[in-house]
């Protein structure tokens, strides 16, 4: 953390370094590169932090671990609110930097604040198995400003309703964790769905919240030991009127299908996948063609995405699922199903995330 007198100097030297002048006399490469050169830490646009701590909240032999990073960002961090997301770059073993999105797992924070964020070493994953796994506290690794609309409102209800499941605890932790740092004066409704005690992360802060209530109900649920599944007979009678109140739910596909269907189309529900649905993929067959690169190949209904590393390109992409924007791309032809929601485009020069856009038929990608 900075101290006033230390932020206070660094936003006047940060107002120097993004002067014109300065610009014009770093030109071609920028004021940031030079400045990382004599510290990493040190940086007018960009935002990059030092890896502070790494704690294993699940460690389950035979399953993906948890862990929980704690960074320390350069002074340009603005802060986040609860719910966002960040992008995160690391090179790993000199390889291109590679970037993924991730859930922020703090409460709230301001300029310059350290922040956590909490992520599975997804088996088929790159980055969250290395920052599990083999990352080090003192590395550095590269940031964008906080991202995203899943976030609480500047007046909070008196009842509000929070819905989990995995790894999909990350943003509403950082919402209760934010409102019980506000002295929120109003009820909390937790549910979350683990696989078994064992997996299940910030057991030991939600078991304190539980045990010292304060208006937060918490519902730890784990269906293979007989816990109820998600319906809304059951919703009902822990919540008699929860279609009424407003409701953060984020999780894998499976549970959020779950709850769209227990809340039907109450406009008080928020959601944000953990994991984009495949129930809507595109029409195998014909040919996708990836014209910048002349990669071409026989469609076979995944998306864009997936076809286009199966062919050996590396397209940039982030979150994989539809959040973050960072794998647009121009379609040039062809018609494509949005996999998040099944709508179909088959407008020519059309802007797309071809992370959650999947070709029916014949289709041709600026890439």
């Amino acid at each position: 953390m900075f101290t006033e007198s230390e932020m206070a100097t660094m936003n006047i030297a940060s107002t120097l370094l993004r002067s014109r002048a300065v610009a014009s006399l770093t030109s071609p490469h920028g004021v940031d590169r030079y400045l990382e050169l004599v510290n990493p830490m040190w940086a007018a646009h960009e935002v990059r932090a030092r890896i502070v701590d790494i704690h294993r909240e699940v460690d389950v032999p035979g399953h993906p671990p948890v862990a929980t990073l704690t960074l320390q960002p350069t002074s340009t961090w603005r802060g986040h609110r609860a719910g966002q997301h960040v992008q995160l770059g690391v090179e790993i073993n000199g390889a291109r930097r590679t970037n993924r999105v991730f859930s922020i797992s703090s409460p709230e924070s301001g300029p310059g604040d350290r922040f956590t964020i909490t992520l599975r070493a997804n088996p088929d994953g790159v980055v969250s198995r290395y920052l599990v796994e083999e990352a080090r506290p003192g590395q550095l690794v590269h940031l964008s400003q906080a991202q995203g609309e899943f976030l609480l409102p500047d007046q909070v209800p008196d009842h509000i309703v929070l819905i989990s499941g995995g790894s999909g605890i990350t943003p509403l932790m950082s919402m209760l964790r934010s409102l019980q740092r506000r002295t929120h004066r109003g009820r909390i409704t937790f549910l979350h769905y683990a696989q078994s005690p064992a997996h299940q992360i910030f057991a030991e802060e939600l078991a304190e919240t539980a045990r010292s209530g304060y208006g937060v109900d918490v519902h730890l649920l784990h269906p293979e030991l007989g816990d109820p599944a998600l319906s809304p007979a059951w919703l009902s009678r822990l919540v008699p009127d929860y279609t009424d109140l407003p409701t953060w739910a984020c999780g894998p596909a499976p549970l959020i299908e779950a709850v769209r269907g227990a809340y039907a189309d109450s406009e008080s529900l928020h959601l944000e996948y953990f994991q984009p649905p495949r129930s809507t993929a595109g029409l195998a067959g014909g040919e996708v063609s990836f014209t910048r690169s002349g990669a071409v190949g026989e469609n076979s209904g995944a998306t864009l995405l997936e076809q286009a590393e199966a062919l050996g390109l590396r397209p940039e992409s982030g979150c994989r699922m539809g959040i973050c924007f960072s794998c647009v791309a121009t379609k040039t032809e062809g018609t494509v199903r949005n996999v998040l929601t099944g709508e179909t485009s088959s407008l020519p020069d059309e802007q797309i995330r071809i992370c959650v856009s999947a070709p029916d038929g014949d289709c041709s990608v600026d890439l």
